[in-house]
């Protein structure tokens, strides 16, 4: 039975699937400020593939990967699908969410109609070739960002994905808890844990940039979890302070310092002179917090440019700098003496695989790691949640909108 369209929270009969839906959408013509990018707008509900889930989406995660979505760069999104063939010539992104499983394609056999799920964000082919080979599916060729690089998200009334990508939702979990934390925990999980044998042992000394933000603050705690010592870098004192309840030792307020950015040319002595004057500051300033004259064994790292110099700098000597992102700008210098000499790794990580989001998961649903929710919008917040996120202005955690959800206790942006 297919009903033209329901409003926003007006819940069909279960597996009664519309015609149409409700969706927060980015077109091509409108790519800018996230503010302008996205609009409301009534769509044809995705037709359920082989091995495909559609969703009722109840809550959607905010996240920094639609910004770039918004901006139509690094990557035009929308261009991309069409040359591969792709028909919809819009965007609905959301790359994470909560809701129940709504109508299930051929070969689905984990899941059924009426299951209370949570949505993680990456895709990958189950047959490709790397995969039958035993890589980790992350690492596939076939692997991409759903609600990114792929379309029907979670910022819909209904959203399509793969059976893996569904997982149970705790039950102790409000649907805008569930829907908030799995990009961001899931991957500060892989990043400390998935990296061995640099993964986070009891008495390592992490440093953690943006220890505020919903990666952040999810690295500080499964840091806490494990045994190890989470320094986080803020720009404030409340940032700071919020950092220290979730269990960080201390803080450092990068606004102290002034040698971000690129490396000056190994030739320029004065310059050079300067930034190193600026980085032993800032590994003195760590000493401090920590206690102890050591270097972190870890740093997490996922503003790039402006700070890969610093991390590389300041990581212990057969230590790891890991990173997931680019937030500053993607052509970070490195001293490859530092780097060889010292035995130091750099590793890229990106968002986690199904083992790695259950583990997260359980530790959220055990009450070890607070999901750190701290905004909830309705959804017609969606694109000013990503403007302020552009502009370094959202607040501290993680961040949802509800979709179907009831709308009782928003938050004012």
């Amino acid at each position: 039975m297919r009903n033209d369209l329901f409003e926003l929270g007006d819940i069909p009969p279960l597996g009664t699937v519309p015609e149409r839906m409700y969706a927060s959408v980015i077109r091509r013509e409108r790519y800018g400020p996230p503010h302008q990018a996205f609009r409301t707008e009534v769509v044809d509900v995705p037709e359920v593939g082989r091995g495909q889930v559609l969703v009722y989406v109840m809550a959607a995660g905010i996240n920094y990967n639609n910004v770039w979505a918004s901006l139509g760069r690094p990557l035009d999104v929308i261009g991309t699908r069409l040359r591969q063939g792709e028909r919809e010539d819009f965007h609905i992104g959301g790359s994470e969410g909560s809701g129940v499983v709504w109508a299930v394609g051929e070969g689905v056999d984990q899941l059924a109609v009426g299951d209370e799920v949570i949505l993680s964000g990456a895709q990958w082919t189950e047959t490709a070739a790397d995969i039958r080979l035993g890589a980790d599916p992350m690492t596939s060729d076939s692997q991409s960002v759903w609600g990114y690089e792929r379309n029907f998200g979670s910022f819909a009334q209904f959203a399509l994905v793969d059976e893996y990508q569904c997982h149970p939702k705790p039950a102790g979990l409000t649907w805008e808890e569930a829907a908030c934390f799995l990009l961001t925990g899931a991957t500060a999980y892989r990043q400390l844990c998935g990296w061995a044998p640099h993964d986070v042992q009891p008495g390592d000394p992490v440093l953690i940039w943006g220890g505020a933000g919903g990666l952040g603050s999810m690295a500080i705690q499964i840091t806490r979890e494990r045994g190890g010592i989470p320094i986080a870098v803020v720009s404030d004192e409340e940032r700071a302070r919020y950092c220290e309840r979730l269990g960080a030792r201390g803080t450092i307020n990068r606004l102290d310092f002034d040698h971000w950015g690129r490396l000056p040319d190994i030739g320029d002595h004065e310059a050079m002179a300067r930034w190193t004057a600026g980085v032993r500051a800032f590994g003195r300033r760590f000493w401090e917090v920590l206690g102890e004259r050591r270097a972190p064994r870890l740093v997490l790292e996922h503003s790039g440019q402006d700070t890969i110099p610093t991390s590389m700098y300041l990581c212990d000597t057969a230590g790891m700098v890991v990173i997931c992102g680019g937030t500053t700008g993607y052509n970070a210098d490195v001293d490859l003496r530092y780097l060889w000499m010292r035995q130091k790794r750099l590793q890229g990580s990106h968002y986690a695989n199904l083992r790695q989001c259950r583990d997260i998961i359980h530790l959220v649903a055990g009450g070890r790691i607070d999901p750190c929710l701290s905004w909830t919008g309705g959804f017609e917040d969606i694109g000013k949640a990503h403007q302020l996120m552009s502009d370094n202005q959202h607040p501290q955690g993680n961040q949802a909108v509800l979709v179907n959800a009831p709308t009782t206790g928003l938050n004012t942006l």
